[in-house]
């Protein structure tokens, strides 16, 4: 199993490393000393299995994994028991290993890994669901985690490597894709009308001809999106 170690504290994350590479069935992809560097190596590629301290700086461990669209089969590595309940809740967190970690304990840990089977249904519920109107989401702003509402954002218009998100508070800047943010966005709530732009439905102003009106921003519609975003509409 392909796996990443998530750990504030250096000498945790060096046994977590030996650990795995003793127990032979684990390949460590990468090993991050805080939640940032992780999640985006989560958001650009996959992995089976993820060892996460729950106290960290800035960003514990559940704030991490509420963060994760499909979360892989996570171990909790702490030296604090009281989150074990907590912990269980989520169908996806495997087991919980208190520190300091024994070699026998750690290796039940990853069988039960290996033979875990996550049905979606039984997490979507407990996780975040990235397409639920209530499901805040993060970006990545120097080096900051931002957390945007979505019902907070009318335009999502993509500039070459990066997107602007347009929110009634303020607007973001953000090195993304415009498929990205949109699989973060409630469908019910949010279309694609213009190869280049997203909208929230909600916010429409005006519809002109080939163009929609969205707080300020006038907004092209391309013909092939144009029937859908007629039927998503309350027409009298």
């Amino acid at each position: 199993m392909n796996c990443l170690i998530i750990d504030d504290e250096k000498i945790a994350r060096e046994i977590l490393k030996v650990l795995c590479e003793e127990n032979g069935s684990l390949k460590i992809k990468g090993s991050y000393s805080s939640a940032l560097p992780a999640i985006k190596y989560l958001n650009e590629n996959d992995v089976d299995l993820i060892f996460l301290d729950i106290h960290m700086p800035d960003f514990n461990g559940f704030d991490l994994i509420k963060t994760l669209k499909n979360p892989p089969k996570i171990i909790l590595t702490t030296s604090d028991p009281q989150f074990a309940l907590k912990a269980f809740e989520y169908d996806f967190i495997v087991d919980y290993l208190l520190k300091p970690i024994e070699s026998s304990r750690f290796d039940k840990a990853v069988q039960k890994a290996e033979n875990k089977v996550i049905e979606p249904s039984k997490f979507a519920s407990k996780s975040v669901t990235p397409n639920s109107v209530e499901s805040d989401f993060y970006v990545n702003i120097d080096r900051r985690l931002i957390k945007i509402n979505p019902a907070s954002v009318y335009l999502v218009e993509a500039k070459g490597d990066y997107i602007h998100i347009k929110t009634e508070e303020q607007n973001y800047r953000v090195h993304s894709t415009l498929k990205k943010i949109e699989d973060k966005l409630p469908p019910s709530m949010f279309l694609k009308i213009h190869r280049s732009y997203i909208i929230n439905l909600k916010k429409i102003i005006d519809i002109e001809d080939n163009s929609v009106l969205i707080e300020r921003d006038v907004i092209p519609i391309s013909r092939s999106k144009r029937p859908e975003l007629m039927r998503r509409l309350d027409l009298l």
